[in-house]
């Protein structure tokens, strides 16, 4: 029996390995090779004699696969090759030198090819020991073969004794050819990365394939060992303890090492996969249709049996057709969307519905959830994603699963999908004509229809810093408010003395120039459960409006970042675009959590932070002459820039 190896051993033995291989080029099909050599061992299942194998040698069908692939010329180039490991398997003890001494005869080939001409080698035995082992009732061939009536009829060594032992061969081919499956897909992979720097999960799965290929070659000898007992050395030599322990001892051995390829292979396999995939689909979409489905049909992968499309009003499936020639919003999203984001687009579809004539009403909604696939599908995610489901008013996939990784790719890559909701728009010839429309629905609606990048340039320019734009499809009454022409004033932050302060100063100045003044809180960006209560502390003490719900705070923030991102989109700058320069300072009032103010009535505007507003309040006695040539929003401008201005630039003002 063959001592077990300590891992210093191990590495020893490997260095003698790697000194073997030195490939000169010479190439092997070796794919097409294994293909032929498993039809000898299938099923890899050798029972005792006479207990049925179920399935013969089909030498006629390995004929006509060698003719198919045209191998007959490369195997009679290879024969001596084989003939000469063949030599090797004659029973020696030390299986290590053997193995070592097969490797040098092979060390002109790749690794691959290494371990599948050790396989030819040992399945010309193997195939003749089969022949042996099939019922002679069933086999003509075999009944005029001595050597089965030996085994049949043996009064003193029944055959039950052999079953033990032609298991542990049994499972120890069938490891071994799992293995070098995994050395050959491994090693094809390996060779079509050009790249000079291969990834690191590539040169650790390659790294592994020498160890593999010497225990995949000394298993072979274990098994042709057997082999030779059986056919050759009687009873005693198959019977033995010590070589049913050596064995099983190589079955964990060679298990451990598929095991540990099993782990390597899927990912790079599955990998390459997703990138040819991946590069089809960007090929498709770039081609130009007549209509959207075929393009649809890619994005939603469907069996042609299958309805692809959970339709909410019906809430039954429904198949891409019924949204052919349409214009199509994309919604693409993980099952981390907030339901407070889906009930804002919820609010613009269903108004866009109320009059299913109208131009900018002829627009469909799917929902494609993206999902990590590399992790399992649970029924917490099930129940997610249903529950997500179950509130959108317009089309979505039926199951994540449809959305092959190859689009998930490409959706990540191309339309750069991370994690926050985006809408990609496909006109209805199937043209992507928005890469993300989210930012227009939330600042127009569905005004912004047909969603292009162009109508989103056309309305900015038809835009400017006004209240209106700001409050637009949240609250009418602040709509009816500047339509009155009333005072109004918009104020945040997150510090419940400062607004009772600036609340108590606004009313008292509005009171004394006798001024009418409506003022609304407008809280924060990530409005938690501080808001609320600050929202009902402000009820109670009738310090001002609130908007009691949370989505409309959201809504309301969320609008000017979708300005922010929409005008970033189309090339803005801050340094000469007025607008982005109203929704920065906004921006940087709301990430600083204190407090500010902006005043606005028609189109004059006043904005500052919290404690320079609230000191112009407190200075009203100051500036308050300035009324008597114009509005309060301008005076009070007037005085903020005053503020605002360096010391000494204000006292050349007075001069």
């Amino acid at each position: 029996m063959a001592q077990s190896i300590v891992p210093s051993d191990e590495n020893a033995i490997m260095e003698q390995v790697k000194a073997t291989h030195e490939p000169d080029g010479r190439e092997v099909a070796v794919k097409p090779l294994l293909y032929i050599i498993q039809d000898i061992f299938q099923p890899s299942t050798p029972r005792a004699p006479g207990f049925g194998l179920g399935t013969q040698v089909q030498l006629d069908v390995l004929d006509d696969k060698a003719l198919q692939f045209n191998f007959l010329d490369m195997l009679d180039l290879l024969s001596s090759t084989i003939k000469n490991i063949s030599r090797k398997f004659s029973g020696d003890e030390d299986e290590h030198a053997t193995t070592l001494e097969i490797l040098n005869i092979l060390k002109s080939y790749e690794w691959d090819a290494k371990v599948v001409l050790a396989l030819a080698a040992f399945g010309s035995n193997y195939g003749e020991f089969l022949v042996l082992a099939q019922p002679y009732s069933t086999t003509p061939l075999v009944k005029s073969v001595p050597l089965i009536k030996q085994f049949l009829e043996t009064e003193d060594q029944p055959v039950d004794t052999f079953i033990t032992k032609f298991e542990a061969v049994s499972n120890l081919i069938k490891s071994t050819l799992n293995v070098i499956k995994c050395i050959v897909e491994l090693t094809e992979f390996a060779s079509k990365n050009t790249s000079n720097e291969k990834p690191e999960t590539i040169v650790a799965a390659t790294s592994q394939i020498p160890d593999a290929v010497y225990w995949t070659i000394r298993s072979i000898l274990a098994c042709a060992s057997q082999i030779l007992g059986l056919t050759g050395m009687g009873y005693e030599k198959i019977s033995s303890t010590a070589e049913a322990l050596k064995l099983s001892s190589l079955v964990q051995k060679v298990s451990s090492i598929l095991n540990d390829l099993k782990m390597q292979l899927p990912q790079l396999i599955g990998e390459q996969r997703y990138a040819e995939a991946y590069q089809r689909f960007r090929r498709l979409l770039e081609r130009e249709y007549t209509d959207n489905v075929e393009i649809l049909r890619a994005l939603i992968y469907a069996k042609e049996d299958q309805l692809p499309l959970l339709d909410s009003a019906t809430k039954k499936r429904a198949s891409i057709e019924v949204l052919k020639r349409k214009n199509v919003l994309l919604l693409i999203s993980d099952l981390e969307v907030s339901y407070e984001e889906l009930s804002i687009l919820e609010q613009i579809y269903k108004e866009s519905r109320q009059d299913p004539t109208r131009t900018e009403s002829q627009y469909e909604v799917v929902w494609i959830p993206v999902v990590d696939r590399s992790t399992p599908w649970t029924q917490t995610k099930q129940r997610q994603f249903e529950s997500l489901q179950s509130v959108m008013p317009w089309y979505s996939v039926y199951h994540p699963s449809m959305i092959d990784p190859a689009v998930i790719m490409y959706i990540q890559e191309i339309w750069y999908f991370k994690t926050k909701p985006i809408l990609v728009v496909l006109d209805p010839l199937g043209k992507v004509v928005n890469h993300n429309a989210v930012h227009m629905l939330w600042i127009w609606g569905t005004v912004a229809f047909p969603f292009t990048s162009d109508r989103e340039a056309s309305l900015w320019e038809l835009e400017t810093w006004r209240l209106e734009l700001l409050v637009a499809g949240i609250d009418p009454v602040v709509l009816n408010w500047i339509s009155a022409g009333k005072n109004i004033c918009l104020y945040g932050g997150n510090d419940i003395e400062w607004i009772r302060k600036f609340t108590t100063a606004a009313l008292a100045v509005t009171q004394a120039a006798k001024i009418p003044l409506e003022i609304l809180y407008m809280g924060q960006s990530n409005p938690q459960e501080q808001i609320r209560r600050y929202i009902s502390i402000i009820t109670a003490e009738k310090l001002s409006h609130v908007w009691p719900d949370l989505t409309m705070v959201r809504f309301f923030w969320k609008r000017l970042e979708s300005m922010w991102s929409s005008k970033t989109k189309l090339g803005c700058r801050v340094e000469n675009d007025p607008i982005m320069q109203e929704i920065d300072t906004m921006l940087r009032f709301d990430r600083s959590g204190e407090g500010w103010a902006l005043f606005c009535k028609g189109t004059a505007i006043a904005r500052a932070d919290g404690e320079t507003i609230w000191q112009c309040l407190i200075d009203f006695d100051s500036w308050k002459t300035y009324l008597k040539d114009t509005d309060f929003v301008t005076a009070l401008n007037h005085h903020l820039n005053q503020l605002q201005k360096p010391t000494s630039m204000r006292q050349t003002d007075h001069v």
